[in-house]
């Protein structure tokens, strides 16, 4: 009986064990199922998966810069550098003014001499008796001209005088004659307040006239820098363009030693039509000058000639400068006649002889003659406002033939390009190639088409006109 007993408490006991474990799995079935009805009903949002890319800051900080405003920023900054380089070279030029002047003085004059002696050596002059003679009466000539203006404004300078002391008379008469109601004592209360800045301003006119010693030794030095320069440009020109060309990297030797003749050219142009339409405004304005009887008629027309080298403004100055001393000498009359005689022929200039003489050759817009001339004339004075105008036009050739050098360049490298064995024709410039458009170049463009193709031929550049010569560096 007792054994009964032990085996049906084990058996209970068994049963109560297995019991308790369905128990707990039933119960952890259960909270798996709550869990997953949790999870279904309400899913955890993955805080650090979908969310990282849109919330986390940028590799790249630029990245979040629109495009247009980096575009700016870099055209921005590379503007900055060259405003610097551009005011950094006008202090240097500043600096040495004088030297730089008389340099480009040089080269207008060369410009001018030097077809001269190119057509003394075909005639078989040779080339230092060429230079020797050009040079020499070339500088005669411009002496001449300059001692026969100081001549002829001494020998009519007390004429001039009496005849200023007349007019401000007439117009002292007419004055107090007018509707303006002018008194003479009004008149003489303005004479004396002349007078007397005069008297008080008499320092200030003596440190004038030292500056005016000083400009005149700076002068005379400028003009012997100008003539010394003149005489090895036209004697070795050929032989300084190449060492120029040394200075810069091979690979760019070609393109500058096409764009070099084609500069010079255009300067060439520019100074000789300039000296023909100078001179023909001159002898015209001049004639009707004399014809009108106003006095000083040929000096005026020398100071008419000089200043039609600066555009635009020598012009309206030397018109005004002949009218007021018709107007002094003559009578308002006799100046409203000269105004129009130079307004005539003015007019003819602008319209018939600048487009005739120097037609696209020195193509220059208007406004980039009134900029180039306004900015010379604050940088440099007089001598800036003469150089302006072709400074623009070697420039405007000189992009306009390395643009079109540049072109043909990638057409030759995609292989599109028809023909390299010649320098592409610069748009807006005359051609230059022949023997009868570099003849009154320093430097040939003949050795162009090989270094365009091949590279070019020897550290020293193209030939000149009379075949390879010594470098002069």
């Amino acid at each position: 009986m007792s054994e009964k007993r032990r085996l049906g408490a084990g058996l209970a006991a068994g049963l109560a064990a297995i019991a308790v474990r369905l128990e707990e799995r039933r119960r952890a079935a259960a909270a798996a199922a709550r869990a997953a009805e949790e999870r279904e009903i309400r899913p955890d949002p993955p805080a650090v998966q979908a969310l990282p890319r849109a919330t986390a800051r940028p590799a790249d900080a630029g990245a979040v810069v629109p495009y247009s405003m980096r575009v700016a920023a870099e055209i921005g900054w590379r503007l900055l550098i060259l405003a610097g380089t551009v005011w950094v070279l006008m202090k240097v030029i500043g600096t040495i003014q004088l030297v730089v002047l008389a340099f480009v003085a040089a080269l207008l004059i060369t410009a001018l001499l030097q077809p001269f002696v190119a057509r003394l050596k075909r005639a078989g002059v040779p080339r230092g008796l060429a230079t020797a003679i050009t040079f020499i009466a070339g500088f005669i000539v411009m002496g001449l001209v300059g001692w026969f203006v100081v001549w002829q404004v001494m020998e009519n300078i007390d004429n001039l005088s009496s005849s200023l002391q007349d007019g401000v008379a007439e117009l002292k008469k007419w004055l107090l004659n007018s509707p303006f109601h002018v008194t003479d004592a009004q008149i003489n209360q303005i004479a004396k307040n002349l007078q007397d800045a005069i008297g008080s301003n008499s320092k200030a006119l003596t440190d004038a006239g030292l500056q005016g010693v000083t400009w005149v030794v700076e002068l005379l030095t400028g003009i012997l820098l100008a003539m010394f320069s003149t005489l090895f440009l036209l004697y070795d020109g050929n032989n300084i363009w190449n060492w120029c060309l040394r200075l810069f990297p091979q690979a760019a030797r070609g393109a500058l030693g096409g764009a070099g003749p084609r500069a010079w050219r255009t300067l060439t142009l520019y100074v000789r039509g300039t000296v023909i339409v100078a001179l023909i405004d001159a002898v015209f304005i001049g004639a009707g000058i004399f014809a009108l009887g106003v006095p000083m008629a040929v000096p005026l027309a020398v100071v008419i000639f000089l200043a039609a080298f600066v555009p635009l403004v020598g012009a309206v100055a030397s018109g005004v400068v002949a009218v007021i001393v018709a107007l002094v000498t003559q009578g308002p009359v006799t100046a409203l006649a000269v105004l129009g005689v130079v307004l005539l022929v003015q007019q003819i200039e602008g319209h018939v002889l600048q487009p005739f003489i120097l037609g696209r050759a020195v193509k220059v817009h208007p406004l980039a003659v009134v900029l180039s001339v306004a900015a010379g004339s604050l940088v440099a004075g007089i001598g800036g406002a003469v150089v302006a105008v072709p400074l623009a036009a070697v420039a405007n050739t000189v992009i306009g033939y390395l643009r079109s050098y540049g072109h043909e360049a990638e057409m030759a490298e995609l292989g599109d390009a028809p023909d390299t064995s010649g320098p592409a024709k610069a748009p807006d410039t005359p051609g230059t190639h022949g023997v009868a458009d570099t003849e009154t170049a320093p430097v040939d463009a003949s050795g162009v088409s090989r270094e365009r193709a091949q590279g070019p031929e020897k550290p020293g550049g193209p030939r000149g006109p009379e075949g390879p010569q010594e470098s002069a560096g």
